[in-house]
């Protein structure tokens, strides 16, 4: 039953559920703010680098989204949304350093359903069509987390076999694009 192994919720705290043994996924059903929203349909995608980094997750990532180009006011709404997420996923996960990407994205990444070798990943699109999933047992049943939400997807080294796979939605032919946030515990670290 789809109800176990996925949960949805209206607020930050539905993504506790990941912590139910037989859930693979759990979505935040969100809108992005208003003014973050705003912020980014103003962003020029190519004025801004990938960022690839680990970090504590008491640290401020709004230095780090300067250095890769994102100016005022995209930089501090983005910053403080990231910050929230990066809370909930340490509190998920209970690992206070962390591995964080957000990668503009415009091809076609990550195009098959697969499940990751990590505990817990959190992915939220802040620009462009969200993240695909699926059940393993039926791949053509394609779901999307929509852009804004946040999805908690449990990975290989919690869940193996895999109940839900996902991946990033084919765009390279329709020329959209991807803003991509994803959150990790750092490799080689205990599973909780």
């Amino acid at each position: 039953m789809l109800d176990d192994i996925v949960a949805f919720g209206h607020d930050r705290a539905s993504l506790d559920a990941i912590a139910r043994p037989d859930a693979a996924l759990a979505i935040w059903w969100r809108s992005l703010p208003d003014p973050l929203h705003a912020a980014l349909a103003s962003l020029d995608l190519d004025t801004v680098d990938d960022m690839s980094f680990d970090f504590a997750a008491e640290e401020p990532v709004d230095g780090a989204l300067a250095d890769a180009g994102y100016a005022d006011p995209v930089a501090t709404l983005l910053a403080e949304d990231i910050g929230l997420l990066v809370r909930r996923h340490a509190a998920l996960t209970g690992e206070d350093r962390l591995r964080l990407r957000l990668e503009v994205i415009e091809t076609d990444a990550c195009r098959r359903f697969h499940a990751d070798f990590v505990t817990l990943r959190l992915l939220c699109s802040y620009v462009g069509p969200g993240t695909q999933w699926c059940r393993a047992d039926a791949a053509d049943a394609i779901c999307e987390v929509p852009t804004g939400a946040v999805g908690v997807f449990k990975g290989r080294l919690l869940l193996d076999p895999p109940t839900i796979l996902h991946r990033s939605p084919p765009i390279g032919a329709t020329g959209e694009r991807r803003l991509v946030l994803a959150i990790d515990p750092l490799p080689g670290r205990p599973i909780p």
